[in-house]
């Protein structure tokens, strides 16, 4: 019986502590089990979802960089444009001022033109007084003859 007591006794103290576990050990395992599934569940779906954001901002990136570069492309063409346009504004500008150089240059020529003209004329009356008073033999007055002189100058 002796083994028959132990056996029992085995048994007895098994199903207490069988017992106990269930109730105090166990729970408390459980509960730090189900914490645990809850907090790696959890984590995984913050894992989807971040991939998913991830995914959301690779591809909010990747259209910024196309706006990028088409808003380069357009600034680049703006300002080729504009480059243009100040080429020609200072192409025309140039011209222009060679026009009004040239211009400024005729009208300096012609006035040395006419102050030539109007020394030789001078010069050529001076000469025919001299000619006129080598063939009279005699002075002649400019003075007396201002008209005949003008009239001469004219002439020339």
């Amino acid at each position: 019986m002796n083994l028959n007591a132990t056996l029992f006794a085995q048994f007895v103290v098994f199903f207490i502590l069988a017992g106990f576990t269930m109730k105090f050990v166990w729970p408390p395992l459980m509960k730090a089990l189900d914490e645990r599934i809850q907090r790696i569940s959890n984590g995984l779906a913050a894992a989807d979802r971040g991939k998913e954001e991830m995914q959301k901002a690779h591809e909010q990136v990747q259209k910024d960089l196309a706006a990028a570069r088409d808003e380069g492309q357009k600034r680049i063409m703006d300002a080729d444009k504009r480059a243009a346009m100040i080429l020609d504004d200072a192409k025309k500008a140039a011209a222009e001022e060679a026009a009004r150089i040239i211009a400024s240059a005729k009208a300096d020529a012609e006035q040395q033109l006419n102050r030539a003209r109007e020394e030789l004329r001078g010069q050529v009356a001076a000469l025919a007084v001299k000619g006129a008073e080598q063939i009279l033999k005699r002075e002649v007055n400019a003075a007396a003859h201002a008209d005949l002189l003008t009239q001469l100058s004219v002439e020339l």
